[in-house]
């Protein structure tokens, strides 16, 4: 039982570090669409 549960945590740690290294290593495009929002004067104290 306990080498069944050690390759388990292995596996589990190879797949954490292995996403770890992917989301470290992804060249995300950054977002292209421009965003424009009409904020009313009102919400702005004076």
């Amino acid at each position: 039982m306990s080498r069944l549960l050690s390759v388990l945590i292995v596996l589990a740690l190879i797949v954490v570090v292995g996403g770890a290294a992917f989301l470290a290593t992804w060249d995300m495009p950054a977002p292209s669409k421009t965003v424009e929002r009409v904020i009313p004067d009102d919400r702005f104290p004076r």
